[in-house]
């Protein structure tokens, strides 16, 4: 069965690139400004066992779980399981029907590749993502393996499904917005600043799990780093390490043919970017690894070193990995006008209604760029940000973190508009 499976999948090897198309959708005109207050309090200790502690950050409605882990990555995973094992079991429930509703009750889902959908159209669910786990294994680190198992064992989750759960990163499309500002165009001259705005599925279950997990990997493991999503999620797709490097990511919908072709054979973008985060001192590290990977579907990256105030954005495929600046930034287009000191991307490579939007507040601000502004005036006129938002200070030793409204709670919907937590987490962040 296994045979067959992978000489079916050659068939699909060979991904489309849409060349000339572009993005639909565009920010309404009648956007407002965020002008909910930012939240500076203290997180609250809750509880701790043996290799973590969990702390409460935010306020009110908009709170979330700071999660501290520390030791072997099995003992890691185990820590997170037993001080969130509810809500591990809850999110790993409830996205697995999310997955199961998605994918079986809407073949012709959006959420989805069309590659994948065709795979759980011939295999059925389980198998489809099986494939996937069984193509991708050999470019995936042991540190997630031995942390699921870990998550598994204290929380009684079936260890597969935790796998399979993992890889949906790959089989998704999302758009999101990036940015990196430095020098004359923030307001603190000595600063980076550094947007990830994720638009997902606001309509599925990650809203209601929000976590920011902080590793304190045991030596020979790498070094201490903050992975901002939810709880029970080990692959990274926004955080920042000790080192002062931070990760934003873009998936890309619209590409011209610069990126080349797509692969399902490498590492699953959400594993290298934690290998970013938890093993590089440096853009230049960084850079190396991406480089040198086996990479696999279309995106943007974005990697921000606060030490040396330096920022690139990443063309990122199968067939290239190329790093821009403010003086070579790609794609050229009026509606996406190079600035200097600043990199930025709205919502896709080939995307002019939002990037247009995103330019035009970058450089009616130009100078003054700061967190504040960047919640008022940057974010909530271009409206991404849907799912949460995380804008890295990290020069200055803080990290501002807003999420899209839970199931539980009232007020707007979307992160760009809701109240956003700068919870003092990076000073002492590190420390055990």
């Amino acid at each position: 069965m296994a045979t067959l499976m992978v000489e079916i999948l050659c068939l699909f090897l060979s991904v489309s690139v849409v060349c000339g198309a572009e993005c639909q959708g565009k920010p309404s005109p009648d956007a407002r400004q965020n002008l909910n207050p930012i939240f500076g309090g203290m997180p609250t200790f809750v509880r701790q066992v043996r290799n973590g502690k969990l702390y409460q950050a935010g306020i009110s409605q908009d709170s979330f779980y700071v999660v501290h882990v520390w030791g072997t990555p099995y003992e890691m995973g185990y820590a997170q399981g037993e001080l969130m094992k509810t809500e591990t079991i809850n999110f790993m429930n409830s996205v697995w029907k999310y997955l199961e509703d998605q994918v079986i009750g809407d073949i012709n889902s959006t959420f989805f590749q069309p590659w994948f959908l065709k795979d759980v159209a011939d295999f059925g669910l389980v198998a489809a993502l099986d494939l996937e786990l069984t193509i991708t294994r050999k470019y995936t680190g042991n540190y997630f393996f031995e942390e699921a198992q870990g998550l598994a064992d204290a929380t009684g989750v079936d260890y597969m499904t935790i796998q399979r759960i993992h890889v949906i990163g790959e089989l998704t499309k999302g758009d999101c917005s990036m940015m990196g500002a430095w020098g004359s165009a923030v307001r603190d001259p000595n600063s980076l600043l550094q947007l990830r705005a994720l638009d997902w599925n606001t309509d599925g279950p990650f809203k209601d799990f929000p976590q920011v997990t902080v590793y304190h990997p045991s030596s020979g493991n790498g070094h201490p780093f903050a992975n901002i999503g939810w709880t029970g999620w080990l692959g990274s797709i926004t955080g920042f390490n000790k080192a002062q490097l931070s990760i934003s990511e873009i998936g890309v919908t619209f590409p011209d043919k610069t990126f080349g072709t797509e692969s399902r054979f490498g590492i699953p973008f959400t594993y290298i970017l934690r290998d970013v985060l938890q093993f590089d001192t440096s853009l230049a590290g960084a850079q190396t690894r991406l480089s040198n990977a086996h990479r696999t579907c279309n995106l943007i990256l974005g990697v921000g070193d606060a030490k040396s105030r330096s920022f690139r954005g990443i063309e990122y495929s199968a067939s290239v990995a190329n790093f821009y600046t403010d003086t070579d930034m790609q794609p050229t287009a009026d509606w996406h006008p190079r600035i200097k000191n600043v990199v930025y991307y709205g919502m896709d490579w080939l995307c002019p209604s939002f990037s247009e939007v995103l330019a035009r507040q970058i450089s009616t601000h130009y100078g003054n760029l700061s967190p504040d502004v960047i919640v008022r005036d940057i974010v909530s006129i271009e409206q991404s940000g849907s799912l949460h938002i995380a804008i890295y200070d990290m020069a200055n030793e803080a990290v501002y973190i807003a999420n899209a409204r839970s199931s539980t709670e009232s007020g707007p919907l979307n992160a760009y508009e809701r109240l956003v937590a700068y919870n003092n987490l990076l000073p002492g962040l590190f420390q055990t």
